[in-house]
């Protein structure tokens, strides 16, 4: 029987799995990189807060701000800047490849935070994805040493990402799955709305109703309903077993990519997620 936390998981997951495409979208229908990146935090932190006041929540104490503020880094501001100016240049096929290595990202970080000793085999396979991933990543640019700008955003990205998954599962745990992530959003709102304002005066643009869809649902959903999913799984746990539901999301995103963007799906792209998805997966399996 699938446990409460898994099934929650694989409600955030399925969520997340939008995300990389509906950026693609957006950026392609003419809203700059730096808009799609910032003002989805803006909308998301409007939700957070009034989800806070509505339910009178208590401010974390002082000592929890500093990891409240790593979790804000890490998912508010880095991987969806990041990403987002990656996926200006890049299809969201690609970039769904590159991101599968987060589930092995997550997990080492939460292995390094929690100070767990998991075996040899652990460590050989996260280092075997990072190296398939950076090997998929330059065969597809044209050959070993010839990584894009676009693949090293993504792999900051993945890197931001595993380290606010790992944080937000531990924090979710002291202070509740939606608070942490309304707090890390409520921290974030200063920069994400100023960095909002400067790039709509510095990049101005005029897109279609889809497009403003697209960007709704990057700000109500992928950055605040579906980190309520996400952070409740890790948090009822085991943390190693729900973050195998990571796993699943790269498959999602490449065919939610070739359906709702009509990119092609090609024998290297399956190829190299399959790689990915099969190193991340002995890695997660190998930490229990």
């Amino acid at each position: 029987m699938i446990s409460t936390g898994v099934l929650w998981g694989l409600l955030g997951v399925a969520t997340f799995s939008f995300t990389v495409p509906v950026t693609r979208f957006a950026v392609e229908a003419g809203m700059s990189a730096t808009f799609v990146g910032s003002a989805r935090a803006v909308v998301a932190a409007v939700l957070a807060a009034t989800a806070l006041l509505l339910t009178r929540q208590r401010v974390p104490p002082r000592r929890l701000w500093p990891r409240l503020a790593i979790v804000a880094a890490g998912v508010v501001v880095g991987f969806p800047l990041l990403t987002s100016y990656a996926l200006v240049t890049t299809e969201a096929t690609h970039g769904a490849v590159v991101i599968a290595l987060l589930p092995a990202a997550t997990a080492a970080f939460a292995v390094l935070r929690g100070k767990e000793r998991p075996g040899m085999r652990f460590w050989i396979a996260a280092g075997l994805g990072a190296i398939v991933t950076v090997g998929f990543a330059a065969v597809q640019g044209g050959g070993i040493g010839s990584l894009t700008g676009a693949d090293l955003l993504l792999l900051g990205a993945v890197v931001a990402a595993g380290v606010g998954y790992a944080e937000g599962g531990l924090l979710a745990r002291e202070i509740g799955a939606w608070q942490t992530i309304s707090w890390a959003l409520v921290l974030s709102a200063p920069v994400m709305l100023v960095l909002s304002l400067v790039s709509v005066q510095a990049d101005p643009f005029v897109v279609g109703p889809t497009a403003w869809l697209a960007f709704a649902y990057l700000g109500v959903v992928s950055m605040f309903f579906g980190f309520f999913a996400w952070y409740r799984g890790l948090a009822i746990g085991p943390m190693a077993t729900v973050s195998q539901v990571q796993l699943t999301q790269p498959v999602m995103t490449v065919a939610w990519s070739v359906i709702l963007l009509g990119e092609a799906l090609e024998w290297a792209t399956a190829v190299g997620a399959v790689a990915v998805v099969a190193c991340a997966a002995l890695a997660v399996r190998s930490r229990r």
